[in-house]
């Protein structure tokens, strides 16, 4: 299934997120589906990243050599990333026992690239050369391992994404208002019109 990469789609806050997010509905065994299930949606996420992410990757453009030789690699970062930091959110701390999988993913992810990350003037490199998608998934996530990103983790109750909340008082509920917020919001007014209807 061909996937419309959309703004919606970049609601976690960081690249990593985004990518966890592209199992949908996760937890729902009836409903839930998985987005990266062909590898060759893998180049048109990049492209969309480069787009929706451009802050985050210091305008690098992030590039996939072989879709079907980084899939194995992409997915291991996603779902460490995923279990790690949805339990962070669950459990309000890191657990160790999360750790060593996710770093090895991510050490993966890194393994073969030539790359200088962190400068404050370029903190994803140089941005005149694209970058692998597998390298940069791998650099995202272990930046959520900052002590103010783990505190601003959330899982929206509507889709159950895990996003970061940017908010200046860290109340931000959803991971994007205008999609989630915005459902969640129909149905308690339909809830309500019903209620109101059972009782005339």
């Amino acid at each position: 299934m061909t996937v419309s990469w959309t703004q919606h789609r970049f609601s976690g806050g960081v690249l990593a997120l985004d990518a966890a997010n592209t199992v949908v509905l996760r937890g729902d065994p009836e409903r839930t589906f998985d987005r990266f299930e062909q590898a060759a949606e893998l180049p048109r996420f990049a492209a969309a990243a480069t787009r929706f992410r451009a802050a985050e990757l210091g305008a690098r453009q992030l590039a996939v050599s072989d879709a079907e030789t980084i899939l194995p690699t992409v997915l291991a970062i996603r779902e460490t990333t995923d279990r790690l930091f949805r339990n962070v959110v669950g459990q309000g701390e890191v657990a160790t026992m999360d750790v060593p999988e996710f770093l090895r993913a991510c050490s993966d992810g890194l393994a073969g690239h030539d790359e200088h990350f962190g400068a404050s003037e370029k903190p994803f490199g140089d941005p005149g050369k694209p970058l692998a998608l597998e390298a940069a998934l791998a650099v995202s996530a272990l930046s959520l391992m900052s002590a103010d990103n783990l505190r601003r983790l959330r899982i929206c109750p509507n889709c159950n994404w895990l996003f970061i909340d940017r908010s200046r008082n860290s109340s931000r509920l959803w991971c994007d208002m205008a999609v989630c917020g915005n459902r969640q919001k129909a149905k308690r007014h339909y809830r309500r019109q019903r209620e109101e209807v059972s009782y005339v």
